[in-house]
């Protein structure tokens, strides 16, 4: 569950696209729900992170085949927090650790592509 620090607004607003690379050599993987995507594309680990860390987090699915994800960070409100403690800062480097440890995404057979979008979910 994401957390609820929104009291002084959310920041940092991003939308994702998640979708697979059809190279033509392999049938990509179709999902009944957006539930079933997250867990092909991101590791538990990966979600734990977004859940604990985001304030907006909402996701959508594209076609059968892709996820579109949109999130955004609240602040912790307390005076003197350092950025790198604050939502956002801590999704960061969490998120950077688990990349540096191949702990972000899943490895699957097909590639996957992630691109920024301005259509946001909200």
């Amino acid at each position: 569950m994401t957390n609820s620090d929104n009291t002084y607004g959310t920041y940092n607003k991003q939308t994702k696209l998640i979708q697979q690379v059809d190279d033509g050599s392999t049938a990509l993987t179709t999902f009944a729900d957006v539930a079933t995507a997250k867990a092909h594309f991101f590791t538990d680990s990966a979600l734990t992170v977004m859940d604990e860390c985001c304030t907006v987090l909402l996701w959508e699915l594209i076609g059968n085949t892709g996820l579109k994800t949109t999130f955004a960070f609240g602040t912790k409100g307390t005076t003197g927090i350092a950025a790198a403690d604050d939502w956002a800062g801590q999704y960061n480097s969490r998120k950077t650790a688990l990349i540096d440890a191949n702990g972000w995404t899943k490895s699957q057979s097909t590639a996957q592509t992630f691109t920024d979008s301005s259509d946001h979910l909200v």
